[in-house]
């Protein structure tokens, strides 16, 4: 960057920064402990049943018909295309219940209705899947920080592992306080977003250690102002095309995807806010200096080859 440069002044909003991360952090932690996650099939256990029909179906209909029969907790979404429809039920293992509901949709219907898929779902394997799906989370967030220290340095590990937790709790806390469905393909978001998230915050330390190297004179804030001056047209052009899939995906591509859509339209957001004002005001907040990036300096003896 030329001398002439402008250089925004990043972290001269970081205590608005810090605030605004405090907030969004309390309000996603009330959510998770007052509502919790509104687990889906996957995770608590239940039937599914898929139906085709001739043309393309009427979900409220459908759902009107369900709670006439006693099916009160049905979910009904289109599976693919329009006239293919996904039932998800918390109903016990019922092998007629298929039929059951095929029986009550089929009332009053002038079109013939096939019953495609009737599965169910153990509560004791939705229970494993939500510990591993757990475990796993825990496990990326500790291999990134050992991935992050042996690359940079120990504080530039706390701080995008730092940074990550914080991407991860508020993508949670959304999907708690709008009592949305969490099942695995949200969990399969909420790890894209951890991959997405660590991948725009090695950029910024890379270029923030480059830069501390190479800066001679200036603080550590005035470095990393640098920095994310420097990565800032990558950092919003990648998030911006990346976010324009995700939308059309939100809209167009049905129920079975809109989850994990939606999960990594909150992350990446919130990831490109945390690559700027959070993993970088973590480092300040932490004393990160030209000292930590200097590599050791060599032994005397270690400079001087030994003579045959």
């Amino acid at each position: 960057m030329s001398e002439n440069a402008k250089v925004y002044n990043f972290m001269g909003l970081r205590k608005l920064a810090i605030f605004l991360s405090a907030a969004m952090l309390i309000v996603a932690v009330g959510s998770l402990a007052v509502n919790g996650l509104k687990f889906g099939l996957d995770f608590t256990g239940g039937s599914l049943v898929e139906v085709g029909y001739e043309t393309e179906a009427d979900l409220s209909k459908i759902h009107d018909q369900l709670s006439a029969a006693g099916f009160d907790d049905a979910v009904v979404q289109t599976f693919g295309a329009l006239n293919d429809v996904l039932i998800r039920l918390g109903a016990d293992h019922d092998p007629q219940l298929g039929d059951k509901v095929l029986q009550a949709l089929q009332e009053g219907e002038t079109q013939t209705i096939e019953l495609r898929r009737n599965e169910f779902v153990g509560s004791q394997v939705g229970e494993e899947l939500r510990e591993q799906g757990g475990l796993g989370l825990l496990l990326a967030l500790f291999m990134i920080m050992v991935y992050v220290a042996f690359r940079f340095q120990m504080k530039f590990s706390l701080g995008a592992v730092l940074a990550l937790t914080h991407d991860v709790i508020i993508v949670l806390g959304f999907f708690a306080l709008f009592r949305l469905d969490f099942d695995l393909t949200v969990l399969a978001g909420v790890l894209a977003v951890i991959g997405y998230s660590l991948n725009d915050t090695i950029v910024v330390y890379d270029r923030i250690r480059e830069n501390f190297r190479k800066v001679r004179k200036g603080s550590p804030t005035e470095i990393i102002n640098i920095s994310l001056t420097q990565t800032l047209d990558r950092t919003l052009m990648t998030s911006f095309t990346t976010l324009l899939v995700l939308i059309a995906l939100a809209v167009f591509g049905g129920e079975m995807i809109r989850g994990f859509a939606v999960s990594l339209l909150v992350g990446i957001t919130v990831g490109t806010y945390s690559s700027i004002y959070v993993a970088a005001n973590l480092l300040i907040m932490l004393g990160i200096c030209k000292e930590d990036l200097m590599p050791p300096p060599k032994e005397e003896n270690e400079a001087i080859d030994e003579l045959p």
